[in-house]
């Protein structure tokens, strides 16, 4: 194991990552960020250097941690060979089993090796697999003139609308959720519509994968077309800052899944692998 934390170790391995789209995405998207400012605390992990065949991302261990914080806990994962992956798994001081930790990842194999590792330390594993998507270039502000209503005011989310999202979030409505998202806001960048009372009707978020997230729109307000200005402007500003805009999407979410096809978004060839991990230690606690 090789944590590397050269600056200019890690801007190359951005570059090489970048040849590996679109498998290496998520873990693209986590050293990114570590590239600009490292808001997360994350590091990489890599079995050897600069000739790698698995690469990780983790926190940082001298940051600040909930054993039951999952959507903090997150690994990402990127392997050449897939054996390289299981030795970093097998690794004593990789991975933090004694928490509930999540690995994120774009390839088939994740979820059988992650798994015969976790049972072989008595840890329950819990996929859910997405469609995975990529947006194409956005070159200007989206139009609103297929706004449907009252024109809505088009914006950012601050720490205060944490409450509403976690409430809102099929994996929220618990206290680590509700700090995670109050922490991606703070970190990273999102996008919002306001009615003319300042009050949330639209949103989406990025992860700490560079990833878009919790797209939404309250009950009252959907087929309006504020999905659709809140998914272009937030890709947008993404391609600005050079991010890739990638997103994931379930198999029965057939609504968004129609806006992403009205959007001309690039359904991957590979799909998006979500396990959470959880300790028998924190087996049996409602939000996991």
């Amino acid at each position: 194991m090789l944590v590397l934390n050269c600056s200019t170790k890690l801007l190359i391995l951005e570059k090489m990552l970048k040849s590996c789209f679109p498998e290496s995405l998520k873990v693209y998207g986590a050293v990114m960020n570590i590239n600009r400012g490292n808001p997360f605390q994350k590091e990489v992990v890599l079995d050897s250097w600069p000739d790698f065949k698995a690469v990780i991302t983790r926190r940082q261990r001298e940051a600040e941690t909930d054993n039951l914080d999952h959507y903090t806990n997150a690994y990402a994962v990127f392997y050449k060979d897939v054996r390289a992956y299981r030795q970093l798994l097998e690794e004593c001081d990789v991975f933090n089993w004694d928490q509930v930790f999540q690995i994120q990842g774009l390839q088939s194999e994740l979820y059988d090796v992650s798994k015969a590792v976790a049972n072989s330390k008595q840890l329950n594993v819990k996929l859910t697999s997405f469609k995975a998507v990529h947006f194409p270039p956005v070159s200007t502000l989206p139009d609103t003139s297929f706004l449907k209503g009252p024109s809505p005011r088009l914006t950012y989310l601050s720490v205060a609308d944490a409450d509403l999202l976690n409430r809102t979030w099929s994996r929220g409505g618990n206290e680590q959720c509700l700090r995670y998202i109050a922490n991606l806001i703070a970190c990273f960048p999102s996008v919002c519509v306001r009615d003319e009372k300042g009050n949330l009707v639209s949103w989406s978020i990025t992860d700490q994968f560079a990833t878009m997230c919790h797209g939404y729109t309250l009950p009252e307000h959907r087929r309006k077309g504020y999905s659709r200005l809140v998914a272009l402007t937030l890709a947008r500003k993404l391609q600005s800052r050079g991010f890739p805009s990638q997103g994931t999407v379930l198999d029965d979410n057939t609504a968004s899944i129609t806006l992403l096809k009205s959007l001309h978004a690039e359904f991957l060839p590979c799909r998006f692998h979500r396990l959470i991990l959880t300790p028998a230690t924190f087996s049996g606690l409602p939000h996991l």
